[in-house]
């Protein structure tokens, strides 16, 4: 397996008005590496004031490359089963082109979290994508970079696309972009895009081609915080020992399957 990375920032995340907590794309990623036993190269950004967060991240055990923020993006949010009510309480801030390459090293295969818009323009991603595949989450797609309650809207730079190898989209992103046939997913200029659907299981656009995944059966999940970037990274992972988009995607079910039925 070509080495991989996952780079986004961190989050101090409010859940159901509990005490805060670590979160964020980086973070669900490596405990779902941790999970499946593979090694990759993890690059994040907090605020210094916030190390406590970074000090979790480091404790499962996989590589970190921490660069400093002034400021820490924060979440408040609470679930009602699939559905998620949520709000920015800060902004982090954006990756730049040469850190965000310090942060990866001599990976080949990298997945992209965003936490929202502004976190990876263009010119980031550009860098990022010189010799490598990369795979990025739709949220930094749709979420708007402001404070206050949640806002998704389609007025993302089409750009930043254009270095893309691997589009993951959940089903409320997919609708916000106007994904709603084959002809819309051939607009995108993505070779491989997976639509994720919770407990629907997901579906895969590869070769023109549309190829549906079962979800894994899960017990009662009470906190499905961090099953988009499970599923992302593990999909990203099982492409990079060589699984066909199909059976990257059903592997990526089953390690997410499993981290929900575990919890925290």
């Amino acid at each position: 397996m070509r080495p991989l990375a996952v780079i986004g920032n961190l989050s101090r995340d409010v859940v159901a008005d509990a005490p805060p907590r670590v979160g964020g794309g980086t973070y669900y990623a490596a405990r779902a590496l941790r999970l499946a036993g593979i090694e990759a190269r993890i690059g994040t950004k907090c605020a210094q004031g916030d190390r406590d967060l970074l000090r979790r991240l480091v404790a499962l055990g996989l590589p970190v490359s921490w660069h400093p923020a002034a400021a820490t993006t924060a979440f408040s949010f609470a679930y009602d089963g699939d559905h998620r009510r949520m709000s920015v309480d800060e902004l982090g801030e954006p990756w730049q082109p040469r850190e965000a390459c310090d942060a990866i090293g001599d990976a080949v295969w990298v997945h992209v979290a965003p936490l929202t818009r502004a976190d990876f323009p263009a010119a980031t991603l550009a860098a990022l994508a010189r010799g490598r595949r990369l795979s990025f989450d739709g949220q930094g797609l749709v979420r708007v970079p402001r404070t206050g309650p949640l806002e998704l809207d389609d007025d993302f730079d089409p750009a930043v696309l254009r270095h893309v190898r691997i589009l993951k989209l959940a089903e409320e992103e997919a609708g916000v972009i106007g994904v709603e046939g084959e002809s819309r997913l051939r607009e995108l200029g993505v070779p491989e895009i997976v639509l994720t659907h919770g407990s629907r299981g997901s579906v895969v656009w590869w070769r023109g081609r549309l190829h549906e995944v079962p979800a894994q059966p899960v017990g009662r999940v009470v906190d499905p915080t961090g099953a988009g970037d499970a599923f992302g990274v593990s999909y990203l992972a099982a492409r990079a020992l060589g699984y066909e988009p199909p059976g990257a995607a059903r592997r990526a079910a089953f390690v997410v399957s499993t981290m929900l039925s575990r919890g925290r």
